[in-house]
């Protein structure tokens, strides 16, 4: 990539794959001359944090499926992507299952009925946790980007949650949706 500069465009993060079509990260590198590709890291029944509970209108006691993810561009990790579920969304479909959802999750979620009517997106920096730099390869002063993202369905009930901490060097994000 000749340009340091990355920029992101979330609508393709929400929206369905045609059959046959590539995952959006997989093509978003592939536009950037790279190889863009995950590491699933853990599939659980979780207590999510807090926030991420009341995102999902779900009480503090309820439970809810995470999926983490390594992300990587041409091998090299530059995201950390965690995504919740309430249970009656994810129990008993692939998304609960510690394997790569065929078509994608996105792809599977509307499968299910739940299409994304409205997103939510929250930015932030700031410096990078020590586990955030071992997994990212990061230096002792690196700061990350975190982008939070809560989606909805028609009837407004949001169905997932996802955390995405970035690379913060050279990255920006442009936000552009038409759903």
């Amino acid at each position: 990539m000749e340009d340091s500069t990355w920029t992101n465009v979330s609508a393709d993060y929400v929206r369905p794959q045609q059959s046959g079509e590539a995952d959006a990260w997989t093509t978003e590198a592939a536009t950037q001359g790279g190889v863009g590709s995950n590491e699933l890291r853990e599939v659980a029944q979780v207590q999510p944090p807090t926030a991420i509970a009341r995102a999902l209108g779900l009480s503090e006691a309820e439970p809810a499926i995470v999926r983490r993810r390594l992300v990587l561009l041409d091998g090299t990790p530059v995201e950390l992507a965690d995504s919740f579920y309430p249970l009656q969304v994810a129990a008993g479909t692939p998304l609960a299952e510690p394997r790569k959802v065929r078509g994608g999750a996105v792809t599977l979620l509307a499968e299910l009925g739940f299409l994304p009517r409205r997103v939510v997106e929250t930015v932030r920096s700031r410096p990078a946790t020590d586990e955030e730099r071992d997994l990212l390869n990061l230096g002792p002063h690196d700061w990350v980007l975190v982008l939070s993202r809560v989606t909805h369905a028609g009837d407004d009930r949001p169905f997932e949650a996802t955390v995405m901490t970035m690379v913060a060097a050279g990255r920006e994000l442009r936000y552009e949706m038409t759903i």
